[in-house]
């Protein structure tokens, strides 16, 4: 049986927005143009945020200041019309306040001092405290005041989120990135057990953080499950969706009378579309490998769809760029009642973008979304 969202038969309160366009699409209510926001806006890409780095000294100086923080998630949002922010942080947080101790060497991708690999590390795992995240859910408060009016009205919605239970595991088993995802899988395949009891810990972890985001004010949240698209079919939905579901299941759905959109996006999860679908998400985000038309034709409307545009597609010409964007656009066709569709990239923004790029695709979303009204 379906888990899905029902569509909605009666009114859904939104919070007070001048745009409001990303929460509606989210919900599949009718709205004039399709929503656009860009996985990882607030990063290298944009000079002023390098500037800023550069003032915070290192990414997680950057990350663990609120005003900072804030203000790289505003930058973006100055430059270019875009529909939702999303708060500047690192899908990291959770196993760094579990006292894994994260860091970002210069250059490099992110490691963990400590790794879980063996029972006495899966042991010692439990759901942290989250005043070792508050420096999270100040840098919430922070954006939601200066995304805010003097009578409250948010200019847009802000986004929250975290990485899934099973890629947040990928980086506390291998201790950072991986090629081979050897050491994950190899835990995984020799003692299901303890890998189960890591997923379990992190899904509870994940649902508290999330949860505490939409109390500080986050208006949506989104689950990057970076990583799902790494495992076979049947160990995808065992270890993977299922704790993901677990997390859902827990999510709050309204907060001060308004309506929390929930997103999952599965990096490579095409396959598991229609299940993904099922899990009690209201919105499915896609990479670049999977037709929209396609997986409108599967989801049947179920759930709004997120994507998907290529990103190395803003390194082309500006002409070309607009063609790649208007072909995403038709490919998920005509709007009907009960629809939705939120513009992105099929994954993170490239530092190497030229943002004069991101500009072309925005107001190319705006415009040539119109006409499929």
């Amino acid at each position: 049986m379906s888990t899905a969202p029902a569509a909605p038969t009666a009114p859904i309160a939104l919070p007070p927005l001048a745009n409001d366009r990303f929460l509606r699409a989210c919900l599949r209510l009718p709205t004039d143009a399709t929503p656009v926001w860009l996985m990882r806006q607030a990063g290298r890409y944009l000079p002023e945020y390098r500037a800023t780095r550069d003032v915070a000294g290192s990414f997680m100086g950057l990350a663990t200041n609120p005003e900072l923080a804030c203000e790289v998630t505003m930058q973006p949002l100055r430059r270019y019309d875009l529909d939702a922010a999303i708060l500047f942080s690192d899908i990291l947080t959770v196993p760094d306040a579990m006292g894994l101790g994260l860091s970002f060497a210069a250059g490099e991708g992110p490691k963990f001092a400590k790794v879980v690999r063996d029972e006495a590390a899966v042991a010692a795992l439990a759901v942290p405290d989250m005043d070792k995240l508050r420096y999270v859910f100040d840098a919430v408060r922070t954006i939601r005041r200066e995304l805010s009016d003097a009578n409250g009205v948010g200019k847009v919605p802000l986004i929250g989120f975290s990485g899934s239970p099973w890629t947040l595991a990928c980086y506390m088993v291998e201790g950072g990135g991986s090629d081979d995802y050897r050491l994950v899988k190899t835990l995984m395949y020799q003692r299901p057990d303890l890998m189960h009891r890591i997923l379990a810990v992190n899904a509870d972890a994940v649902a508290l953080y999330l949860n505490t985001q939409i109390e500080a004010g986050a208006q949506a949240a989104m689950i990057f499950d970076s990583w799902g698209g790494v495992l076979a079919d049947g160990a995808f939905q065992q270890f993977s969706l299922a704790y993901t579901k677990r997390v859902l299941s827990q999510l709050k759905r309204e907060h001060d009378g308004h309506r929390i959109p929930h997103i999952v996006f599965t990096k490579g999860g095409g396959l598991w579309l229609d299940e993904i679908a099922d899990s009690g998400c209201d919105v499915v985000g896609l990479d670049w490998t999977m037709n929209l038309c396609r997986a409108r034709q599967i989801t049947g409307d179920r759930v709004a769809l997120q994507g998907n545009l290529d990103p190395n597609v803003l390194f082309a010409q500006p002409e070309q760029v607009r063609e790649q964007v208007i072909q995403t656009l038709d490919s998920f066709g005509r709007h009907t009642p009960g629809c939705g569709h939120i513009f992105n990239l099929g994954h993170g923004i490239s530092q190497f973008t030229p943002p004069e790029s991101v500009s072309v695709l925005v107001d190319t979303v705006h415009e040539h979304s119109r006409t499929l009204r």
